[in-house]
């Protein structure tokens, strides 16, 4: 429990109850149909690099689902996953790739809950406005530093580009200020970021997220009306549908 909250809010509260809520909704794709979709569509979808096959990508989600829930370790992930690769006829995972993929989707599932609790209607009437905060480390990426300790309005159109994760395993999060505090810290409230920033050391670096990164995935919620949804998902989320009809059906006397 503990690794997933330093993952996570480094140090903060975090409700487990929304990032559930919101991973479970997730629809299980191949990278090859995932990477195909618009970026506004991917906070539907789940998927993980180098598998093709959707009873492993469908593992991954479950041990994934499983840690947010429980609060289960990397390290217990990545035994469970291991084992299950090795029965599959597949090599384990690296440190490497267990990390990011832990990482990546545990933080984006707690950041898309956190943003349900910040955009509940009392809630952002105390606190209008959202400051962005960045890990100051060797580690944090020159764009999401800049963007350390900006602040705009929680209704910004920055936030739809902007809103972490940022890149695969950004560790950077949002927290949401009253008036009374951007006044006391005497902090600027900005509307737009900059196309571009020159560094101390004279580097010019471009501000945007990492590729596949540039959208805010508690935006973009499941609806109804699947009309302008990519093939793909409307036919992964068909199927996941009649599964869980069939269990249901299954269970009954």
């Amino acid at each position: 429990m503990d690794e997933i909250k330093s993952v996570i809010t480094q140090g903060g509260a975090f409700k487990f109850e929304e990032a559930a809520r919101y991973f479970k909704g997730k629809i299980t794709l191949k990278p090859s149909e995932f990477y195909k979709m618009a970026e506004q569509y991917r906070s539907l979808a789940f998927t993980v690099s180098n598998y093709s096959k959707l009873e492993v990508l469908n593992k991954f989600r479950e041990e994934l689902l499983r840690a947010i829930e429980d609060g289960e370790t990397m390290a217990t992930f990545k035994e469970r996953m291991d084992s299950f690769l090795t029965d599959q006829g597949y090599k384990g995972t690296t440190p490497f790739q267990v990390r990011t993929i832990f990482e990546t989707n545990i933080q984006t599932a707690y950041q898309v809950g956190h943003y349900d609790q910040m955009t509940d209607p009392g809630v952002q009437k105390l606190r209008p406005y959202w400051q962005y905060q960045a890990v100051q480390d060797s580690r944090t990426r020159p764009a999401h530093l800049e963007m350390d300790g900006k602040v705009f309005p929680a209704d910004s159109p920055v936030w739809d580009t902007w809103y972490p994760p940022n890149g695969f395993k950004c560790r950077c999060t949002v927290t949401s200020l009253s008036a009374r505090q951007v006044r006391e810290r005497g902090l600027k409230v900005e509307h737009e970021v900059p196309l571009r920033i020159q560094l101390p050391d004279g580097r010019l670096i471009v501000m945007h997220p990492d590729v596949h990164f540039a959208y805010n995935p508690a935006k973009r919620q499941w609806s109804p009306d699947l009309t302008d949804y990519p093939e793909p998902l409307k036919k992964a989320y068909a199927t996941m549908q009649k599964g869980g009809k069939a269990k249901q059906a299954a269970k009954k006397p």
